[in-house]
């Protein structure tokens, strides 16, 4: 049967389960989105900058089993995005993006905005696949999907030349394809189990990839909490994946994320075996490649990850699995449990009780400002059971992971590469693909106005986030590097920031607009906040810059 490409493109994205997607309009696009439009059984969010975009289908694709779908127009659009590929392909993050391109007859010509998108993203995204013949059109989408989602899951590029959306075509549509999962060898299982059974001090480092499949997360939290019970094995989720383990669980080991406080990470040091089960390892996660120090580890490393080509590319393991870690689990469960785990308690209860010192909610008052941790403090009080956490980029996200206490049935979503802009269109996504439930916004007034604007989608689309914003006046991270590195030298004005009023330019969006002044106002202005259920709030709160974060201010030592 003759149909037209965009028709089939809508075919096939329809078979996907795709049921909304992020954009911006443009014109090299235009023959998809009338189609989209016409049928209307897949909802278009018009956002406002590309990036928001992008990060909106990033964090859709965290939210549900299937990667998330934005669609950019050519040039300076997908310019605009190339943030959202770089921390989806860091974070492992599904996502495919529809990019426009030029007519087919002025390839090669440096037409308006045209540009070889092979080169362009070939570090940014796991394919490149470009549909310049109409027989192509679904088969794309398809590999599409299934490159995005399989393996070290990712961003896959589909370009669409202007031209191609009105021809004809006879291709059938090409139905996804069933995702592939790996599962670990018998004796790579068995050796595995005889590592953890003769360890003394082993440390299970729980990574993103056990989120892959989001239909399964209560399952995965389950077994991921029955096996460390059984086995006796401390948790200690991975930077920015705080919900894969209850912080209040005996077991849970310490959060495993970006500067680990000293005492827990001396602590952490003294194991006899790292297994990093589901974490991809980066230097984040190994505290800038010393733990475990790369490329040789000072410690007996097993690592468990759905791609052969990253078990091995930066550390030597002692045992590499190139399998679904959640199968890896499943298996281990099934085994006979080791019968001297018991001698480990004491070293899980140590680990334990270092990380509920560093819980504790105590912080010291600051003359220059709120200490953010006294908001941070209140807003944890009001998190329901099932909320989604949004964090952007910023030392202010240090105050969520030590004063939070992250849970399974939360969800918590942000740039792991640390990209800036990313809090508040991952909030939008979360509101309209979690209608109903709470969503929470972290972020500093530097992130707040890079994306901030897409605060727009969200009212245009019903969505109601919470959105708290950390106001210091200047861009912390980088001050606190700079007095950190070069605590002689002046810094300020090259980090220093002119912000509006942040609750009146929430309310000219159309949401509630609260400002937190002093720490006397908090309890009051977060209540208030989580009081609304219409529409979006903005909590503006006027902090400290001398505390630089959740663990250290000017002038002073480490904190912890």
């Amino acid at each position: 049967m003759t149909t037209t490409v965009a028709r089939l493109l809508a075919d096939s994205l329809e078979a996907h389960d795709v049921d909304q997607i992020f954009c911006v309009p443009g014109e090299s696009y235009v023959g998809l989105t009338s189609v989209l439009s016409e049928r209307n059984s897949i909802r278009m969010i018009v956002c406002r900058h590309e990036g928001g975009a992008g990060f909106m289908a990033a964090a859709d694709g965290r939210l549900r089993p299937r990667a998330g779908v934005c669609i950019v127009s050519r040039g300076p659009g997908l310019a605009n995005a190339m943030v959202a590929l770089h921390s989806a392909y860091h974070d492992a993050t599904p996502m495919v993006m529809l990019i426009g391109q030029v007519e087919r007859k002025d390839f090669g010509r440096q037409a308006l905005q045209e540009q070889n998108y092979s080169k362009l993203l070939s570090d940014v995204t796991k394919s490149v696949i470009e549909v310049n013949e109409p027989e192509q059109a679904s088969e794309s989408i398809a590999r599409a999907f299934h490159l995005a989602e399989s393996g070290t899951p990712g961003p896959v590029a589909v370009i669409l030349p202007e031209d191609i959306f009105d021809e004809a075509t006879d291709a059938t549509l090409d139905q996804p394809r069933p995702r592939v999962v790996a599962g670990p060898r018998s004796d790579d299982l068995a050796r595995l189990a005889d590592m953890l059974a003769k360890a003394e001090r082993p440390l299970i480092l729980a990574g993103g990839a056990l989120l892959a499949d989001t239909l399964h997360d209560q399952a995965v939290y389950g077994a991921l909490r029955q096996w460390s019970e059984s086995w006796v094995l401390p948790i200690s989720p991975t930077h920015r994946r705080p919900q894969l383990f209850d912080v209040r669980h005996p077991n849970y080991g310490g959060y495993m994320g970006i500067r680990v406080p000293k005492p827990l990470i001396d602590e952490m040091k003294r194991a006899d075996l790292v297994v990093a089960l589901g974490e991809r390892l980066t230097d984040t996660v190994s505290q800038s490649y010393t733990f475990p120090s790369a490329p040789q580890p000072q410690v007996p490393l097993v690592h468990v990850w759905p791609d052969p080509n990253e078990v091995g590319r930066v550390w030597r393991a002692d045992l590499g699995i190139p399998a679904d870690p959640y199968e890896v689990l499943k298996a281990l469960l099934a085994l006979p449990v080791p019968a001297n785990a018991g001698r480990r308690r004491g070293w899980v209860d140590g680990l334990h009780k270092i990380h509920l010192s560093l819980l504790e909610k105590s912080w010291e008052p600051t003359p220059d400002g709120i200490n953010f941790a006294a908001v941070v403090c209140e807003v944890d009080k009001h998190l329901a059971d099932d909320a989604v956490v949004t964090s952007d980029a910023g030392n202010f996200g240090s105050y969520l992971h030590r004063y939070i206490g992250f849970r399974p049935g939360q969800e918590f979503l942000s740039s792991v590469v640390g990209a800036m802009g990313s809090g508040m269109p991952m909030a939008v996504a979360a509101t309209l693909r979690r209608p109903g439930k709470q969503v929470v916004a972290f972020m500093g007034d530097g992130g707040a106005l890079m994306m901030g604007n897409e605060i727009a989608t969200a009212c245009q689309y019903g969505g109601c986030p919470i959105i708290i914003i950390s106001d210091n006046a200047m861009y912390g991270t980088i001050g606190m590097h700079s007095y950190v590195r070069y605590p002689e030298r002046k810094f300020m004005e090259a980090t220093k920031l002119t912000n509006p009023d942040f609750a009146a330019w929430g309310r000219s969006f159309g949401a509630e607009g609260i400002t937190i002044r002093t720490e006397a106002e908090v309890a009051d202005g977060i209540a208030r906040a989580f009081a609304v259920k219409t529409k979006p709030v903005v909590v503006h709160c006027l902090t400290s810059a001398i505390q630089m974060s959740a663990w250290r201010r000017f002038g002073g030592e480490r904190l912890a």
